[in-house]
């Protein structure tokens, strides 16, 4: 029974946030708008963050490795917490439900909620915050960026985008506390 409920959520959540994502997709028509949330949505897909775990302790030295290891553990749990959400939550992305929307790229995965990019951009940036807000003038745009890609692109609907950003909260405050006992 909660299922059907929840999918019954879902279906009158869609039908008011499709006059919302209609708007926001309408804008990667333009060329150049395309162009870029298309490239931010392909590094969001993990290749920057991954790419930033390599680099931090190059730049930030030893100090960096307690930091480094907290964010790639919190990736994988997040990898598999947004796999068992989306697998259980069941929510169809907007051009699935809606005809106005066109996704501009390819899904990685069938369902929308919660976004795991959005979550991701997330929790990496608040550990970043913590541990070397230096970079956080290049990073905060990107995952800002990477958030408003996935309702651009057509992929999801803002609460999805919503619900990631919280999840990656949760998940970004868990692996501070947990770093802080270590001592990172």
């Amino acid at each position: 029974m909660p299922a059907i409920r929840l999918q019954s959520g879902f279906a009158r959540l869609d039908a008011f946030e499709g006059r919302l994502c209609v708007p926001c997709n309408e804008a990667a028509r333009i060329p150049l708008v395309r162009r870029y949330f298309t490239v931010i949505s392909r590094l969001g897909d993990g290749v920057a963050w991954y790419a930033m775990l390599c680099v931090l302790p190059l730049v930030f030295g030893p100090a960096a490795l307690g930091p480094t290891l907290a964010m790639g553990i919190t990736a994988l749990v997040g990898v598999g917490l947004y796999k068992l959400l989306k697998k259980t939550l069941v929510r169809e992305r907007p051009f699935l439900s809606h005809l106005e929307v066109q996704p501009v790229t390819r899904p990685l995965d069938r369902y929308s909620f919660p976004s795991g990019h959005t979550m991701h951009a997330t929790a990496f940036t608040l550990q970043l915050a913590m541990y070397f807000p230096e970079v956080m003038w290049i990073m905060l745009p990107f995952a800002v960026s990477v958030a408003a890609s996935r309702v651009i692109l057509g992929l999801h609907y803002p609460t999805d985008v919503l619900a990631g950003a919280v999840v990656g909260w949760g998940l970004a405050q868990i692996s501070l506390f947990v770093g802080s006992l270590l001592g990172f």
